[in-house]
């Protein structure tokens, strides 16, 4: 049996990295006593399945994680009890928000997820230069950026990974493509013609794309 996890990744803990976090994960899955399948071989792990991984330094609104257990002993186990039994097993700042059965059959969160939303502090840029920024960079056809992949350098086009991008409040939001390979907002603001920093960032949603519609890995309350 399958469950996936909805939790938040707020405050200090998002200098934790994505390894950090898994670790907290299997420790908390461990002091919950829950039924978590293992992996089989000389040194068996928890069976726990994460979505897109995020950057060190960067918080979240919906984080995502599947957790199989075995299907003998989850007799007693009450799906909806899950987030209130494992929140404070987990450091402030990872809450457990929601829980609910996955269909194993369906792709994995690392494959199904299409397209994160963001919300991007940029301090270098006044409201009105962030909103002249974006507009320049909408108006582009292409947007060439050099970028490392397995050590190497190479030029992509990331203007189709661009679906939305505005300000509002002097704050940049955009939804970025994640397939096949992900934008991140860093890379996205080092294409300004100005090139800025970031500042707090935050994933607000991830969405998986089905017959034109989309929909989150797992809707929340």
């Amino acid at each position: 049996m399958r469950v996936r996890f909805r939790f938040t990744k707020l405050g200090k803990v998002r200098f934790a990295s994505h390894r950090d976090v898994a670790r907290l994960w299997e420790r908390a899955l461990r002091r919950g006593s829950l039924p978590v399948a293992l992996t089989e071989g000389f040194s068996p792990r928890p069976k726990v399945h994460f979505g897109l991984a995020l950057s060190t330094g960067h918080e979240s609104m919906g984080e995502y994680l599947d957790v199989d257990f075995r299907p003998d002993d989850v007799g007693g186990l009450v799906i909806e009890e899950l987030p209130a039994l494992l929140s404070p097993l987990l450091p402030p700042g990872l809450e457990v928000t929601l829980a609910a059965l996955a269909d194993r059959s369906e792709d994995s969160l690392q494959q199904a997820v299409t397209l994160c939303s963001w919300r991007i502090e940029v301090p270098d840029l006044d409201a009105d230069h962030l909103a002249q920024e974006v507009a320049s960079l909408l108006a582009r056809s292409s947007v060439e950026v050099t970028r490392e992949r397995k050590g190497k350098a190479v030029t992509d086009d990331i203007r189709p990974y661009v679906h939305l991008l505005e300000v509002a409040d002097g704050v940049l939001y955009a939804e970025l493509g994640t397939q096949p390979r992900g934008l991140r907002p860093g890379e996205l603001l080092a294409a300004f013609e100005a090139p800025a920093t970031e500042g707090l960032v935050c994933r607000t949603h991830q969405w998986i794309s089905t017959d034109g519609a989309r929909r989150e890995p797992l809707a929340a309350a």
